[in-house]
């Protein structure tokens, strides 16, 4: 990680207990209720399961001054001005990703699908780490459950139905079938991480549906696109130690909907979103089409506290370091976007699209992204143990671009969340045999700089596997 990651001991404080200790009663309470009489026979269905992610990854060198008056000792020894810089360019080979996970469905006697669960936990999550290297390593990445019926993308449904799911769960929007590693600029901005509150939806017959949200809200900060975050105002800038260098930099930021921890929920300023839905499917599930819109309204808070920087999140940090650096055009705490997905399925193909458009505070910007990938199954050529070997493949392609229309203090930290910025990402994930693929991909980031055209690229390799245990 970074050259200030926290201590062992800091790590395991009360916070992580506390967070454990909920993990504990949440996958303990479902059983109990849905198992009145001790029987599980067939009310219950259940999976265990681990997932695991290695990496090779070359990122390209980039570098950029911004005119932020850091103090001289706050700059690395050589250092007259300070810059914006890819987070870790160059070669390396790491382990991004451990994370445990459970799922449950119970039947509650005429209630359809019952009663769902999940909790995902991240014992390590090196890509999203949030918002900093210094963040908490553990993280309850999920923790929800559900009552009813929820139908996804590309899925048909008859008749009239609906849900309520409360917990830490992603949101209604987001493209859950990614087939890259990597995210697009709308998906990093938008909506890559979960939020915590209550969600419900209804199917409204075969072909309308509706959703509705209120949640804690996503705080507002910045990060880098690729797969590092970056660390910006971690501990070493704090003036303890004099000309620091990090081994981890600030990356190239967007403004981005962080992270919220389970234990920081407030309500405070909630959110409130709304989507409504219309889906079209063939009887033989062969072809589908799930066009959504949607929408999210809250007030921003003046700051919002983050492990592992000193920067604020929201308010605080547009307005930048001590208050003084806020937008020509600020104005107002309102945080409101609006946006449109787009899913298609015909066989092994799949087609994403997301527009969205944002205002947060009198400034606007606006994004859309579009993913198409096809999987093909392969031919039982080779085995080992029993198993198929190369059983599947599927390539993909993806385009992104954030459009930010507002200026920034000329004397803000990071004037790149202005720049617009579009992204290519490319690539193919070939499963190896069950439980295991290898990603291979390249993302291209080509961004607007005083009136240039900058990139910062990256190649991504990743194996992951993944072991699950029904019951």
């Amino acid at each position: 990680m970074g050259t200030a990651r926290r201590p062992v001991a800091r790590r395991f404080a009360p916070r992580r207990c506390a967070a454990l200790a909920a993990l504990a009663a949440f996958v303990s309470v479902p059983p109990a209720i849905a198992q009145p009489d001790g029987d599980p026979g067939d009310d219950l269905d259940h999976s265990f399961g681990i997932e695991a992610k290695a990496h090779f990854r070359d990122t390209d060198e980039a570098r950029f001054p911004v005119p932020f008056p850091f103090a001289p000792i706050q700059l690395p020894v050589g250092d007259t001005r300070g810059f914006i810089e890819a987070v870790d360019p160059g070669s390396h080979a790491e382990v991004s990703t451990v994370s445990l996970w459970y799922r449950g469905a119970w039947d509650l006697g005429g209630v359809d699908d019952g009663m769902a669960a999940k909790v995902k936990v991240d014992l390590i999550d090196r890509y999203d780490r949030n918002p900093t290297s210094e963040d908490d390593e553990f993280d309850v990445d999920e923790a929800w459950i559900r009552f009813g019926t929820e139908v996804e993308p590309g899925d048909t449904h008859e008749g009239w139905s609906g849900y309520v799911k409360v917990g830490k769960m992603p949101k209604f929007e987001r493209q859950d079938d990614r087939h890259l590693e990597s995210y697009g600029l709308v998906s990093t901005a938008f909506n890559r991480m979960e939020d915590v509150g209550v969600e419900v939806g209804f199917d409204l017959g075969r072909y309308f549906y509706m959703k509705a949200s209120y949640t804690d809200g996503n705080p507002l900060f910045f990060r880098d696109p690729n797969a590092l975050a970056g660390d910006n105002g971690i501990s070493i800038f704090d003036g303890s130690v004099p000309n620091p260098d990090p081994e981890l930099k600030t990356g190239i930021p967007i403004l981005y909907d962080a992270d919220i921890a389970v234990q920081d929920v407030t309500f405070d300023e909630p959110e409130v979103g709304l989507g409504l839905g219309v889906r079209f499917g063939s009887d033989d599930g062969n072809t589908a089409l799930d066009v959504l819109a949607w929408g999210y309204e809250r007030d921003l808070k003046d700051t919002v506290e983050f492990e592992g920087t000193f920067y604020g999140g929201d308010l605080d940090l547009l307005l930048g370091p001590l208050n003084l650096f806020p937008p020509p055009a600020i104005s107002g705490v309102e945080k409101s976007e609006w946006g449109l997905n787009i899913w298609l399925y015909h066989g092994g193909f799949s087609f994403f699209g997301q527009y969205v458009d944002q205002e947060v505070a009198n400034l606007p910007r606006t994004g859309y992204e579009v993913e198409v990938a096809w999987d093909f199954e392969l031919p039982w050529r080779w085995t080992a143990f029993g198993r198929q070997l190369f059983p599947w493949i599927a390539p993909a392609v993806r385009f992104s671009r954030i459009e930010p229309e507002f200026a920034v203090n000329r004397l803000f930290p990071a004037p790149s969340i202005r720049w617009e910025w579009d992204k290519v990402d490319v690539g193919v994930r070939l499963g190896l045999v069950e439980g295991l693929d290898l990603t291979a991909e390249y993302a291209a980031n080509d961004f607007v700089r005083a009136g240039r055209t900058e990139s910062a690229d990256e190649m991504l390799v990743t194996l992951r596997w993944e072991w699950q245990r029904d019951f």
